[in-house]
């Protein structure tokens, strides 16, 4: 089906989608009323009003309560000056803010050329991914420090590297998980941004050791240890590698330490070698990955770690992947065995999420970046780069760059490549002339220079312009060897294509508490009576 050629068209097409998207989550997901944003509003309500202890309180009704650090329950205190009403509306709205500024930052100034058609889009896919619409429905914050990782990702990648690792201290004094981005820093030897994410998070806990000594005590002495405060382990939306030994009745924890090593081990060595090419888009991902898996708990909102990990696919070619992994995820699946996990059935289909997790961990594809961009212009082993003269370099613009430019301004093929990018929400961010550089790739200019078939986009062999990013005109497509191209399909182009003959599809550029409740349901469809996730 082609893509609609007219304003009218898109504006039809985007308001059929819209339509669609809203009957959907009207009637197919669990709707959560709020739950969790409940707990925070009530927990510093009894705090401030009421003259309780932040860990005593209790949604009426229900066993659960606060389970986050105390320096989370500072930062929500200005709940305690509003009604609830005005609470849900500033969560909706910061949430809402959080999403736009995680795609900005991922993205780059390339998500330009889409325009509003493109946003739209965007907006529609993300709205059927089943963690965003539990993250918005629960009222939960996993968007801002998704949004707070991302602002490191992008200073590193950037070489802004002064303030790298603040984001990721803030986010892990809020929850526990983001701090193993923490060692993402340690395994790329970013020193001095470990240790501005180390100490802005033992400052934000001291602070609230300050405000609230004595929950401080409890939180890490007691409170952080109890697994039962947060929910069953067993529960079918707890989506990491101890959600799976529970449901099949393995109480181990030796077990569990094992397999927890083994998926550190192969995180530390593919996000090592991202980190070492300059593709901090990869290290990201697959340190989100990570983090879900290792997680004593995961339930599904805490997913949108794996935001990143469809951007990545995308951008090494393989939009048909993000694509249906991305589906799956859409399908809230893993509760057609809320009641009963056993059996084969039961092991594999209640751990859908958990396998997609595992797969883009060992699969997701590392080193697409340019060479020559490593780390914003820095060598693996931390020296700066010295930058060449791309003119020295250059290739004489060829017969094919007009076409290619042709190609590449058709309003058509711009629509269906924003389709496949925002079911990854993540564009690339780099049109050959106008749309600037990458921003987590590397801040090298490259208009004009040759390109290596490192990261190539597009999916097949499809049509010049289809890709996210377009062959700059003049610039060759050599396929080199070395860091940065990883062998496979991205690397086709061979030796011997000379300028302006590529495939046209080559780009220039937790341990830790959730604050969610459990509340157990005899039917998970049900807006009344459902489990939280």
């Amino acid at each position: 089906m082609r893509p609609p050629g007219t304003d009218r068209g898109r504006v039809l097409l985007l308001l059929a989608l819209a339509a669609a998207v809203t009957v959907f989550t009207a009637t197919v997901p669990l709707l959560r009323d709020w739950f969790d944003l409940r707990v925070y509003y009530g927990t510093v309500n009894s705090w401030v009003h009421g003259g309780g202890h932040v860990y005593d309180y209790r949604v009426p009704g229900t066993p659960y309560g606060f389970t986050y650090p105390p320096f989370a329950a500072v930062l929500m205190l200005p709940m305690a000056l509003v009604g609830p009403g005005a609470a849900t509306v500033a969560a909706l709205l910061l949430n809402l803010a959080a999403l736009a500024a995680a795609a900005r930052l991922w993205t780059g100034p390339g998500w330009r050329r889409y325009g509003w058609y493109g946003a739209g889009l965007a907006a529609c896919a993300l709205a059927l991914f089943e963690p965003l619409r539990d993250t918005f429905s629960f009222g939960q914050v996993n968007l801002l420090l998704l949004a707070l990782v991302l602002t490191d990702a992008r200073l590193l990648a950037s070489g802004r590297t002064r303030w790298a690792g603040a984001g990721i201290g803030l986010a892990a004094a809020v929850k526990l998980t983001p701090a193993l981005f923490i060692g993402l820093l340690l395994v790329t030897r970013r020193w001095r941004a470990a240790a501005v994410a180390t100490g802005v998070a033992a400052a934000a806990t001291a602070l609230a050791a300050l405000a609230a000594p004595e929950a401080s005590r409890f939180y890490w002495t007691r409170a952080l240890w109890d697994t039962t405060r947060v929910g069953r382990l067993d529960y079918v939306s707890n989506q990491s590698l101890q959600g799976v030994l529970a449901r099949l009745g393995v109480e181990s924890r030796a077990v569990w330490a094992v397999l927890v090593l083994l998926v550190l081990c192969c995180w530390a060595r593919r996000a090592g070698r991202a980190g070492a090419v300059g593709d901090w888009r990869a290290a990201f991902a697959l340190t989100g990955l990570t983090a879900c898996l290792v997680s004593p708990v995961t339930w599904v909102h805490h997913l949108v770690w794996l935001l990143p990990s469809f951007a990545v696919l995308i951008r090494a070619g393989r939009p048909r992947v993000a694509g249906a992994l991305y589906a799956v995820l859409c399908t809230s699946v893993v509760w057609l065995w809320f009641d009963d996990a056993s059996g084969v059935g039961g092991f594999l289909g209640s751990n859908t999420y958990t396998w997609i997790t595992l797969g883009l961990l060992v699969w997701l594809p590392v080193g697409h970046v340019p060479v020559g961009h490593a780390s914003a212009g820095h060598l693996p082993g931390g020296r700066r780069a010295t930058s060449r003269s791309t003119s020295a370099t250059a290739v004489p613009p060829s017969a094919a760059a007009p076409a290619i430019s042709r190609a590449s301004s058709q309003p058509g093929k711009a629509s269906s490549a924003a389709v496949t990018e925002a079911a990854g929400v993540a564009a690339n961010g780099v049109a050959a002339t106008g749309a600037g550089a990458d921003p987590l790739v590397a801040d090298a200019e490259v208009t004009g220079a040759p390109v290596t078939c490192a990261g190539a986009l597009g999916a097949g062999d499809g049509p010049v312009g289809t890709g996210v990013g377009t062959v700059a005109a003049g610039a060759g497509t050599d396929c080199a060897s070395g860091p940065g191209c990883d062998s496979g399909p991205d690397c086709a182009s061979g030796p011997g294509r000379g300028p302006g003959q590529g495939r046209g599809r080559v780009r220039s550029a937790s341990s830790e508490p959730t604050g969610s409740t459990r509340p157990a349901a005899a039917n998970p469809q049900s807006s009344s009576s459902r489990a939280s996730s």
